[in-house]
């Protein structure tokens, strides 16, 4: 069923991304500054190897302009012609303050993310690359970030500070943080997995469902990591999948299946895995509702993020003490959460056998697929049609 699609790189694949354009083309990016680009069946469009020859971190297609190729490489982010990979055709230096580990376009492809290891975020303006924003409260390495659907001002962070944010690009303050720390010792340790009590939820991968109001975080401690953004923007329930026996490395909402909450996620145990969420009780406010009454502490939880949000200028310690109150309204369904999950598992588990760089879910010549790219030179595409 899974396919191999070999001699792109000759170096390990780090990233992948899918056009939305009519050819559908794919492209990856390895360490030493390669990049390639994909046919849908597979084959080699074109291949390049960028000046400097650092990794290359991110790719990712402009969803206005599908000729529009941005890729990661050191601190520039370089635009390419997917269909003429000579070099180049513009180049933002100094995007990022030190190296840039990803990158995010909103859908109107005016805005471009890009998290770096100083924690700084920054947010260029399309096109010309001019920086519009640089938002830093990451006290770590800003590992990924993404724009909410039908938001094309709200942006999302996160990081191996163990911190999630969600900021509003008219300010360079977030709206709300959570910091998943909090919320690990808040449910307690007898509800982690064996070999897992040490591992800390550092932040490896953030996504969005189409619907835009939730987000799934892939972390070390094995779990996605799930918020539900409420009206206001604000963070109105978290709870979490026990998705991995290791660390989860990648999470990716699906957007070409029958409703917004499939994810596939992949870790450093070698599995990837297909989640139908639509019925857990972070995405169904219903489900819980047969646990606990939940419209007070809803409520209650705004007027804090409200509180927050006045406070975060002040002292890097009210944030913090705000998150682990937000927690503890969720305590009690993080309960019926974790038991739910584990009656249900994964749609489809695939033991692909290595550790997960990437996961880029895709359309490929009509089939419903997942790119994964792992330590190897090559991709490996399975079939989301077993369902």
């Amino acid at each position: 069923m899974a396919k191999q699609w070999s001699e792109g790189h000759s170096t390990a694949i780090l990233c992948v991304g899918a056009s939305s354009g009519p050819e559908g083309l794919l492209a990856s990016g390895s360490e030493g500054g390669e990049v390639t680009v994909w046919s849908q069946e597979g084959t080699i469009v074109g291949r390049l190897t960028l000046p400097g020859e650092e990794d290359s971190t991110g790719v990712v297609f402009s969803p206005a302009a599908p000729s529009q190729l941005y890729v990661s490489h050191g601190d520039t982010v370089s635009v390419l012609d997917p269909r003429n990979l000579k070099g180049p055709v513009e180049e933002f230096q100094g995007a990022g303050e030190e190296e840039i580990n990803a990158l995010a376009l909103n859908e109107t492809g005016s805005s471009l993310a890009v998290a770096d290891d100083s924690g700084a975020v920054r947010v260029l303006e399309l096109p010309g690359g001019k920086v519009f924003r640089t938002l830093r409260r990451h006290t770590n390495i800003c590992s990924s970030v993404a724009f909410r659907p039908h938001r094309p001002n709200n942006l999302l962070s996160a990081g191996l500070d163990m911190q999630v944010m969600l900021w509003g690009l008219q300010k360079t303050r977030p709206l709300w943080t959570l910091n998943l720390q909090d919320v690990a010792e808040e449910e307690g340790d007898h509800q982690q997995r064996p070999g897992q009590l040490f591992n800390p939820p550092l932040v490896h991968c953030v996504s969005v469902a189409s619907c835009g109001n939730i987000l799934g975080c892939a972390a070390e401690d094995g779990r996605v990591h799930l918020m539900r953004i409420g009206s206001g923007s604000k963070l109105e329930q978290q709870g979490a999948v026990k998705a991995h026996s290791q660390g989860a490395s990648q999470a990716h909402f699906v957007n070409f299946l029958p409703h917004p909450y499939w994810l596939v996620t992949g870790g450093n145990d070698g599995q990837v895995a297909l989640w139908d969420l639509s019925k857990h009780p972070v995405i169904t406010p219903e489900a819980k509702a047969k646990t606990r009454v939940t419209a007070a502490p809803r409520r209650k939880g705004k007027s804090k993020a409200k509180r927050k949000e006045q406070s975060q200028d002040k002292a890097k310690s009210p944030p913090k003490a705000e998150a682990e109150k937000e927690e503890g309204e969720d305590e009690v369904a993080a309960g019926s959460e974790e038991v739910m999950e584990e009656k249900s598992g994964p749609k489809l588990s695939i033991g692909h056998g290595d550790k997960v760089n990437w996961l880029c879910p895709a359309v490929l010549k009509g089939e419903p697929s997942v790119v994964v790219a792992d330590q190897s030179s090559s991709l490996t595409v399975y079939p989301l049609t077993q369902l």
